[in-house]
């Protein structure tokens, strides 16, 4: 698996970004941002709604350039937060930009992010918000990437999806909140875009005083010392990094490439993990066949691995970490 090299010392510049915003006609920005991509020969998945734009770019430095630029002209755009990584080669194989009904997968109809979320919490106050005795800590990440690592006292709901969160919160509302004064809620995901909605879900449900924290865990990793942080374990990211750990330095997680799961050097000591096939978390949700199509993908990879070249059916790591739905969801 490659490792992301320094943004200075790399070919090729990726970048992940989103922003909640409104998009009157989504569908009319879609045929200028596809042409802005392919013009500056940049490869991805940028999905586009009425609720704003979340997605993952590749390109030379000059063609992300040109079209973040296209992306600040957007309406309520100019500011937009972009992370950026450096990749040694390409690490996707075609450009996308697709409509869809929301950025990141809630069902709960018209919520609106862009002017309804939580208070955002920077990085060096979180300790303090998240130690008050009159504050609950929710983890609304999905529950395999709370089983890495999670903010010391949070409220795990071991939901196997961000589409499930709502629900989970409605059943559990009342041992949550109690009754009479509501406690503070505090809420935060892996790089924002979940907090974010979920925040402006629970302000919907009428919880007034909700936070979450502003840039998520990883501008926290990135910004707290370790000796003064509150952070557990692990972070999961959604690239081939797998997770990172305090000041961003590379976890010690591998991935299962057929359930997309994090796995630990225990696992990878498991009868039921196979490099490229199966691991213990999914060796129950998949049929023999299924995982003989795996083996037949990991060895045509290992071929072209050993021959110098990339496979062109190969599906890249990159590809594969993704969150909920077969679209980027979220962003290290």
């Amino acid at each position: 698996m490659a490792i992301p090299l320094p943004i200075d010392n790399a070919p090729i510049r990726v970048a992940a970004l989103y922003r909640f915003a409104t998009f009157e006609d989504p569908a009319a920005l879609r045929g200028p941002l596809l042409a802005a991509c392919r013009a500056g020969g940049v490869r991805g998945t940028l999905l586009l709604a009425k609720e704003g734009i979340n997605g993952t770019i590749a390109g030379t430095p000059a063609g992300i350039d040109a079209v973040l630029g296209h992306i600040r002209a957007l309406p309520d755009c100019a500011d937009i937060e972009v992370k950026f990584s450096g990749a040694v080669a390409m690490p996707f194989h075609r450009t996308k930009v697709r409509l869809k009904q929301e950025i990141v997968t809630m069902g709960q109809g018209d919520l609106d992010p862009a002017h309804n979320a939580g208070t955002y919490v920077d990085p060096q106050d979180w300790n303090d918000l998240i130690a008050d005795p009159d504050t609950i800590v929710i983890d609304t990440r999905n529950d395999y990437e709370v089983a890495v690592g999670q903010f010391e006292g949070a409220i795990d709901p071991k939901t196997p999806s961000f589409r499930d969160f709502p629900e989970w919160f409605r059943a559990e509302r009342a041992r949550l909140l109690g009754e009479g004064k509501q406690p503070k809620v505090a809420m935060y995901c892996t790089g924002g875009i979940r907090c974010e909605k979920s925040t402006a879900f629970l302000k919907a449900e009428g919880v007034e005083e909700v936070y979450h924290l502003n840039g998520g865990i990883l501008k926290y990793l990135e910004t707290v010392p370790e000796d003064l942080s509150m952070w557990r374990g692990e972070c999961f990211v959604f690239d081939q990094r797998v997770t990172v750990g305090h000041g961003l330095a590379l976890g010690s997680y591998g991935l299962c490439f057929a359930c997309r799961r994090p796995v630990s050097a225990q696992d990878m000591q498991s009868e039921h993990y196979e490099e490229g096939v199966s691991c213990p978390a999914c060796w129950d949700e998949r049929t023999d066949e299924q995982r003989e199509a795996y083996r037949e993908r990991q060895r045509q990879e290992e071929l072209a691995m050993a021959q110098g070249r990339a496979h062109v059916g190969a599906v890249l790591p990159s590809q594969l970490v993704k969150d909920d739905d077969p679209e980027p969801d979220d962003h290290s």
